[in-house]
């Protein structure tokens, strides 16, 4: 995270997109994060005076290697979604204090072969070492702990658009790892 660039509100919520990145499958694509165990959406930081799809489009080709033109959006939150980090990964002697993060969700479709998915197509350090395919709930199952319910409410929300005939059944670890329903919004 660039704090001199990245835009954190006064609430202390740092401005980001996330991207569900959807193959013609409607499988999604998630990333293992280098030198962890971790898995994650493409994910990253909106710059001061940078438009959200602005955003979208510089973290799809640091990310993953993807251009404008390789994919589709297909949906995008209508509302920010926005999630607290637990209190042992807030770095206290920052400012302005970064306490989680606001984000717009964005669902792609891929519009070329995989083989065009790339971590080293910018000068940035890549975000991630490993990817696969997965069933559209599984990474709420991969992702770090306090991600999961914001993810589960980004794939609940962009679901309608790539599911019209009705979201997937949740599946059997669903009620384990998320609770109850479709996720509720964090207050």
């Amino acid at each position: 995270m660039d704090r001199d660039t990245d835009y954190i509100d006064a609430d202390g919520y740092r401005a980001n997109v996330g991207i569900v990145l959807m193959n013609d499958e409607r499988q999604v694509f998630i990333g293992g994060r280098v030198g962890a165990r971790g898995w994650q959406f493409p994910q990253g930081g909106i710059r001061r005076g940078e438009r959200p799809e602005e955003a979208l489009y510089r973290e799809l080709a640091e990310e993953v290697g993807l251009r404008r033109g390789q994919v589709e959006e297909v949906a995008r939150t209508k509302t920010w979604l926005r999630y607290r980090l637990p209190p042992q990964f807030v770095r206290r002697d920052s400012s302005p204090l970064c306490i989680g993060q606001k984000q717009r969700w964005y669902l792609l479709k891929l519009g070329t072969e995989d083989s065009a998915l790339r971590f080293d197509s910018t000068e940035q350090p890549p975000e991630f070492d490993r990817w696969r395919w997965v069933e559209w709930w599984d990474a709420v199952h991969d992702v770090i702990y306090f991600k999961r319910r914001v993810y589960s409410r980004a794939l609940h929300e962009l679901g309608e658009h790539a599911f019209p005939e009705g979201l997937p059944a949740y599946p059997a670890w669903w009620r384990e790892r998320i609770g109850s329903g479709s996720p509720e919004p964090e207050t």
